[in-house]
This record gives C-alpha cells, sequence and structure tokens, in this order.
C-alpha cells in the first residue's frame, strides 16, 4: 500500500502534540504510559500517520498540563481532524498554527513563496524583520521570539537534505523601503546570496510585465514526496491551510503562468543587484 499522511490538520495536530511533550520534558514512552498508550500508538500519532481519539487526546493533555482555551482549540482541532484545512487566529504570542508550519517546511521536497508586498519570510534577514514587526506595533521580547522562530525556519534552506524553494517577488515587495536604503540593500544582497544555493531559485516580475495572475494574492505552496500538497494563506490576524486537491491546484496552475512572466534566474540577480545599487546610493 502506498504510504500517504493524514489531512493538514491531523499532520499539524501531530505537530502541536509532539511539540507540547518536548516541553513537558518526556520522552514517547513515558508519556505514551502516563496517558494510557502504548508508544507505537503515540509515535504514528506524532507523525501524522494516525488519528487521535478525543479520550486519547484528553488524556495527554492532561499529562501535558493544558487547560483552559488552550485545552479547548486543541480539542476541537481533534474532533474536526479528518477535515482537509483550517482557519487559525493569531493572538498575542507566536501564531498557533507556527508548530505545524515548521513541521510542514521541514517535511516539504519543494516550497514555492510568491509575494507581492515583502521579501518572503525564508529569505528575511533580522533587520528587515525587525522593521515589519516593528511597524505593526509587535515590540520587545515578543518581536525578538519572532525574530528567531523565523529565523530558525531558515534553516532548512542549508540543511544537508534541503527542500526545492522557489521564490517569486512582485517589484513592488522590492520597491516598498523597509527600514531605508541601508537595511534594504543589505536585504536584497541576502537574496542574491541565497541564489547562491543549488535548491534556492527566484524570479522577478518587474512592473513592466502589466498586470499576472500573482496580483490575485500572496501564498506559499508546500509540496511532498509521501503526501498530498498544503497551500498557506497568512492575513494580518489569521492564517489558512488548504489541502484540498482541488482547491490546492489554481495555485499550482498560478506558479506555472508566474514562471512564464517572470525574469529567468539570471536577469533577476541582475535586476535586485541593480536595485541594491540603487538603494546604496540613496
Amino acid at each position: 500500500m502506498k504510504y500517504t499522511r493524514g489531512t493538514a490538520r491531523m499532520r499539524g495536530l501531530a505537530a502541536e502534540l509532539k511539540a507540547l511533550r518536548t516541553e513537558a520534558g518526556l520522552n514517547t514512552r513515558d508519556a505514551a504510559a502516563r496517558a494510557g498508550l502504548s508508544a507505537s500508538t503515540l509515535n504514528r500519532i506524532e507523525l501524522g500517520n494516525r488519528g487521535i481519539q478525543v479520550v486519547d487526546m484528553v488524556a495527554l493533555l492532561v499529562v501535558y498540563g493544558v487547560t483552559g482555551v488552550e485545552r479547548e482549540r486543541l480539542l476541537t482541532m481533534a474532533r474536526e481532524a479528518s477535515q482537509p484545512g483550517w482557519w487559525e487566529t493569531s493572538g498575542a504570542r507566536l501564531p498557533k498554527e507556527l508548530p505545524a508550519l515548521i513541521t510542514f517546511e521541514s517535511e516539504a521536497a519543494r516550497i514555492v513563496e510568491v509575494s507581492l508586498l515583502r521579501i518572503p519570510g525564508l529569505l528575511q534577514v533580522p533587520s528587515y524583520i525587525r522593521e515589519i514587526l516593528t511597524s505593526a506595533g509587535v515590540t520587545g521580547s515578543h518581536r525578538e521570539a519572532m525574530v528567531s522562530a523565523r529565523l530558525g525556519r531558515q534553516a532548512i534552506l542549508t540543511r544537508p537534505t534541503p527542500p526545492r524553494y522557489l521564490a517569486i517577488i512582485d517589484e513592488a515587495a522590492l520597491c516598498r523601503p523597509v527600514g531605508g536604503g541601508r537595511v534594504m540593500a543589505e536585504q536584497l544582497r541576502h537574496v542574491i546570496d541565497q541564489v547562491s544555493l543549488p535548491n534556492v531559485d527566484v524570479r522577478v516580475i518587474p512592473f513592466d510585465r502589466g498586470s499576472h495572475t500573482g496580483l490575485d494574492g500572496t501564498y506559499v505552496t508546500l509540496d511532498f514526496t509521501r503526501a498530498r500538497s498544503i497551500v498557506y494563506l497568512e492575513h494580518k490576524r489569521s492564517s489558512l491551510f488548504v489541502d484540498e486537491p482541488e482547491d490546492v491546484a489554481p495555485f499550482h496552475e498560478a506558479t506555472d503562468i508566474l514562471m512564464e512572466t517572470a525574469l529567468d534566474s539570471s536577469e533577476s540577480v541582475k535586476f535586485l543587484a541593480r536595485m541594491a545599487a540603487e538603494y546604496d546610493r540613496g
């Protein structure tokens, strides 16, 4: 039988349970024993290979000390694990969908990030990230936690077996002087440096290419070797994971069209270099 993974919700819930167990300082065997499960069952749940019964979820949350609103949120996810996608609403702390996103990125064979207004997150430098967060009213330790989380995610691009990563960036994202000329010059040169990695490709869509499919919005597609693809849509106060094939297909089609519209790799690098030089001249 061909191996397949569960829905996006099931796989996201698996990531959250693993993170909770780690935070509780428990290994799989001890956590399973305290919850009345076998270690193999908990392993399959944490890998997203098996759904979890609500009664088992209740037991694990007791073991991990999860209570209140967070307990109810996770129980709701467990009850609706068979659904193909879900909304997550961010509060004042790290986005609740972050553990799932990190897991999906770490497992993906290919990641495509289409960005209209900002440099894609996996290519951002610390100074650029801080400027974006500060402008959104995020400061202090919360801002630094989010900076660290994003930089940690970027490590997938340089690991021994990295995913293939494609960033398609509209010129509007390059023209917006986030943090001023110095920050933008640093940011654009970092993007150029990342293109030197064998698994990274960046394509720029200049204004003179006119209207294009990408103007419909920013998105990320994550493709897996043995599981169906996921689309990640990030909004101001919430994020959406989609994995129904008929919902994912239009995003793959949009990427194909954008690749025909964008500059090729070498032209994109030259474009980025020219813009970095312009920011230097200030």
